[in-house]
């Protein structure tokens, strides 16, 4: 259609005056009524306490936790002891709570998880030693456990992703759950220096206590010398898929394997931010080159869309060998972006996918 004068005067009409909240189209009005003051303000993303996706905080006695109607409860865990190389994802947690501009809404899922959900950030674990790993898996698994009696869904900030196993150990405790696993290394190996608690190991750990059907596990992204570790993967049936396999595979036919591998079963999901290219996160223990972009794994992720997730986390951001915040940026991303899953997940009784 040609541009005209009457065009022009009736966009004038329409957009001319008023404030930004004066949103038109219903899809985007219901997220702005939230946002937008009657007088169209709305707060500055830098103000205010800092928080995990900009979520309420709601403190807890870890004791005698009270969790009330919550549906979700963001946990950090700043715990880096099982690390191989460098370290310093104990500043995980802080890093994404100081990002900002993550959210509210979701443009591809269609959805404002904060809003849709009761949803808050209530603060970390508490960990009795800062030095003992055993403990400190412990400490997860009690504090885990908690939440999830409670009939929440926690999704955790790490923290090195030996975490994981203690999460496990508490969402697949009646039953064995499956996993989409998006990482660099399989994490599958045994035990190291004395010790089978570390990040390189938690998912071979978590099948042989029984709270991981291997079966219904998929590993993405995998690469890097540590290869000839993971015989574990294989060996117990979980499906394995390589970063070199990726580009030919394409995302749409990897999101589909994924979602045939976990069903409609409970399912975890695990995010190493390592699973990222370095040029996109540097700021982690063990980066490897050759992996996928942050838009690669914006698709993979929004495309698990109606998965049945239990759980889920965001683990080895270690933001001191990140000088330009990116890695944070991305871990908060997709933080955000498995927190929209939640909204569609048949357990956690959000809308349907």
């Amino acid at each position: 259609m040609a541009w005209d004068a009457g065009k022009l005067s009736a966009l004038k009409a329409k957009y001319d005056s008023g404030h930004g909240g004066d949103i038109f189209d219903p899809r985007f009005r219901r997220v702005a009524d939230r946002i937008f003051s009657a007088s169209g303000t709305r707060v500055a993303p830098y103000a205010g306490m800092p928080t995990l996706l900009d979520a309420p905080h709601r403190p807890i006695d870890p004791a005698a936790p009270d969790f009330g109607d919550l549906q979700v409860a963001l946990v950090g865990m700043p715990m880096d002891l099982g690390v191989t190389n460098r370290n310093g994802s104990r500043f995980g947690p802080r890093a994404l709570r100081t990002i900002e501009r993550i959210g509210p809404y979701n443009h591809v899922l269609d959805c404002a998880p904060v809003y849709e959900m009761r949803v808050a950030d209530i603060g970390d674990v508490p960990f009795r030693s800062r030095y003992r790993l055993e403990d400190s898996h412990e400490d997860i698994e009690a504090h885990i456990r908690k939440i999830v009696d409670a009939g929440v869904t926690p999704l955790s900030v790490g923290g090195d992703h030996s975490i994981s196993h203690p999460i496990l150990r508490a969402v697949g405790r009646d039953r064995p759950v499956g996993m989409i696993h998006i990482d660099a290394h399989c994490d599958t190996s045994g035990a190291f220096d004395g010790t089978k608690f570390h990040h390189g190991g938690p998912f071979r750990n978590a099948v042989l206590d029984g709270v991981l059907d291997p079966t219904r596990t998929i590993q993405i992204g995998i690469r890097g010398a540590a290869e000839y570790l993971w015989e574990f993967s294989t060996d117990s049936g979980m499906t394995v898929i390589h970063a070199e396999e990726m580009p030919a595979m394409g995302i749409p036919a990897i999101i589909e394997k994924a979602r045939q591998i976990v069903g409609d079963g409970p399912t975890y999901l695990s995010f190493d931010i390592d699973s990222l290219d370095p040029a996109y996160a540097p700021g982690t223990g063990t980066p490897e080159i050759g992996g996928p972009s942050t838009r690669e794994v914006l698709e993979l992720i929004r495309g698990l869309k109606g998965v049945n997730l239990v759980g889920g986390d965001v683990v080895e951001v270690a933001p001191q060998y990140d000088a330009t915040t990116n890695t944070a940026q991305a871990g908060a991303q997709v933080l955000f972006e498995i927190l929209s899953l939640m909204v569609f997940s048949p357990s956690i009784g959000g809308r349907a996918a």
